[in-house]
């Protein structure tokens, strides 16, 4: 099992690298990324799906990612991506140390809810010392602090329709010509309840910097880094992943990455 994992996870690293170094430097080899009823998009869009069941039936749904000892800590959590929202409503909330921030729990679910930073830091808390591993190629042992996801899922009691969690950011990664376009993520909801998956608003120990996604960042810890998405706003329980970005379920998603993401 474990040399399944190891397998999986440099293919993951190599070959996500590589093809996100190509298609950012805009290579043609890669344009059927960008073309939805295109062969070899279609061959690994099949390939996704075929991991992502694998993956279920192999791991579990609760079966936990790796957690290490305070002594692996060895530097901190490397930054990456977006650093610093610029959009006015972020700097407004970063600028008021984040006392009016709320984190938004919408879509399809009974109870709505609506959380300030200092009620989320006054849930029950798990701390977990587990490793970051970038599609870049790098790696970081790093201590998370936050509120489980799942009991908040459950006092949203979400609809039977629901399929997926959207993650609504305050990053905006890039500039396009209508304004600003905004990072997003999704999950099924197995790995929004997983008992690992957090609302972190402490890292190493610390609050959480503000390079590293503050005030709130998700931890889907048997994910890749891009599952993990920075300065959380909203939550919304959906259906169908169609309608946000270009429908492929995530900012990055929507450029040619897998889906599911696991490790």
């Amino acid at each position: 099992m474990s040399r399944l994992l190891l397998s999986r996870r440099r293919f993951l690293q190599a070959s996500a690298a590589a093809g996100s170094g190509l298609l950012l430097a805009g290579c043609d080899q890669f344009d059927f990324l960008g073309q939805l009823d295109h062969p070899a998009r279609n061959f690994m869009e099949q390939a996704n799906v075929l991991t992502y069941n694998a993956q279920r039936r192999l791991l579990g749904e609760q079966t936990l990612a790796r957690e290490y000892g305070a002594s692996e800590i060895r530097q901190g959590q490397k930054p990456n991506g977006s650093t610093e929202p610029s959009t006015p409503q972020y700097v407004a909330l970063r600028q008021g140390g984040f006392t009016d921030y709320r984190l938004q729990v919408t879509g399809l679910v009974e109870q709505p809810l609506s959380f300030s930073l200092a009620e989320l830091r006054n849930m029950p808390a798990r701390s977990q010392i587990t490793r970051h591993d970038c599609v870049e190629g790098w790696s970081c042992i790093a201590k998370w602090t936050g509120t489980p996801l799942g009991p908040i899922l459950d006092m949203a009691r979400i609809k039977p329709e629901a399929r997926f969690c959207v993650y609504h950011c305050f990053d905006n990664i890039e500039r396009g010509l209508s304004g600003d376009v905004f990072y997003y993520e999704s999950s099924d909801l197995v790995d929004a309840y997983h008992p690992q998956s957090i609302l972190s608003y402490g890292l190493n120990e610390q609050t959480l910097p503000v390079a590293n996604g503050a005030p709130v960042r998700l931890r889907i810890e048997r994910a890749l880094g891009y599952k993990q998405p920075k300065y959380l706003h909203t939550i919304e329980l959906v259906a169908d992943l169609t309608p946000f970005g270009r429908g492929n379920g995530g900012y990055w998603e929507d450029y040619g990455y897998d889906w599911y993401g696991g490790i």
